[in-house]
């Protein structure tokens, strides 16, 4: 991919009133969209869009805005497998027809940021769609409804902002390197959310550390770090052995909390094994880190995670007991972990893990990863199902 442009390009052709194309990432949904800066929309604008994409044109703002406007989640829980946030969809109480034209759509794009704008002065449903953008953008969650409040909120513009999927005329999504080529047809420009992600690690951080200590353990004595996300209150840890900060490739861990593995010694999973053979395969290297997020069975929580283990006593599995409770199979966000990791200095890691979709999480966050190191520990009779579910229908790669 060629001619990609600079985030202070992407901005620039923002503030001249022109959309840009963001691509995300290769592992991820591949795809690229059309962004426009909700102020700036016009009826040609939004024309284009729709002649140039699925014709769906979503709405990206953030969860400050969606609550102001009152437009709660489309459903209920969302199992999307990226858990895009979509609330209603809305349209101008004034000022339109019947809602599906592009001078409709920009009418109602443009309610949502006029001064004073209330709740009444949509109407739901309609025919655009909002999505909720996760607090702290794509340092959160690398996806583009991120990527378009963030552009929009850097170029000055309020944080909401029209994008649509750029597609082919048979109706199939457009990849690269037809995006490059259709930018150049039309004069726009293309970024990248990766580059996004670069630019604003190097100049924000919503994770900070909070305290350090000593932490001898049986394996070897790790330094403890401990971090406070600070959009959600959250704290996590870190332990470091090592110097670990030189620009090498370090033995990292992102580990999820798991009460019952971690520390009641449950055998229903391989959690605990699996944080007790990092620890040991870090201490025998003399050198790596152990990030521990506060993220409770694979993002449900504790409370839930009990409920689905009933239900896994009742014949379903561990990805069947989540859909049945209305949750995905996993809703960990490694951007605070990428975060960690920036404070301690890290930028090329080797990851213990079996889970390539945390290696896909992780690499969204400017993180080079040069090795995958396995973790094929802890199988018994209890979990064996379990750990099977995982290989099949989350990808894990296990024996």
């Amino acid at each position: 991919m060629t001619n990609l442009a600079t985030v202070p390009e992407l901005l620039a052709e923002l503030k001249a009133g022109k959309p840009v194309i963001v691509v995300d990432d290769e592992h991820r949904e591949n795809e690229g969209d059309l962004i426009l800066p909700a102020e700036t929309v016009t009826t040609g604008k939004i024309a284009f869009i729709i002649r140039y994409t699925g014709g769906v044109i979503c709405l990206a703002m953030t969860n400050a805005l969606a609550d102001h406007l009152e437009l709660p989640p489309m459903v209920q829980h969302n199992t999307a497998r990226r858990g895009t946030a979509y609330t209603v969809s809305i349209e101008a109480r004034e000022g339109i027809e019947t809602g599906i034209s592009a001078k409709d759509r920009a009418t109602t794009i443009l309610t949502t940021v006029k001064e004073g704008v209330v709740a009444s002065d949509l109407v739901r449903p309609g025919h655009v769609f909002p999505l909720r953008a996760r607090d702290g953008g794509v340092l959160r969650r690398a996806g583009h409804t991120e990527a378009a409040v963030d552009l929009s909120r850097l170029a000055g513009f309020k944080p909401v902002a029209a994008i649509s999927e750029l597609m082919h005329d048979d109706g199939s999504m457009m990849r690269l390197p037809a995006i490059v080529e259709f930018a150049r047809q039309h004069g726009l420009r293309v970024g990248t959310i990766a580059e996004l992600i670069r630019y604003r690690v190097e100049r924000e951080a919503f994770v900070k550390r909070i305290a350090s200590a000593i932490l001898p353990t049986p394996w070897a004595e790790f330094a403890v770090h401990g971090y406070q996300d600070e959009l959600s209150g959250n704290e996590h840890v870190a332990l470091t052995l090592g110097e670990v900060g030189d620009g090498q490739p370090v033995l990292v861990r992102m580990h999820s909390e798991c009460l019952t593995g971690d520390a009641l010694h449950s055998i229903r999973c391989d959690c605990g094994s699996q944080r007790d053979a990092a620890m040991q395969m870090i201490a025998k290297e003399g050198r790596g880190i152990l990030v521990y997020l506060r993220q409770e069975g694979r993002g449900i929580g504790l409370l839930n995670k009990i409920k689905a283990y009933a239900l896994q006593d009742q014949g379903a599995d561990t990805i069947e007991a989540n859909k049945q409770l209305g949750f995905a199979p996993d809703l960990r966000d490694y951007g605070i972990g990428a975060q960690i990791l920036r404070d301690l200095g890290v930028k090329r890691l080797r990851l213990l893990t079996n889970n390539p979709r945390k290696v896909s999480g992780l690499q969204g966050f400017a993180l080079d990863i040069v090795e995958t190191v396995p973790l094929r520990v802890g199988k018994n009779p209890y979990n064996k199902r379990y750990l099977q579910t995982k290989a099949e229908k989350l990808g894990h790669l296990m024996d």
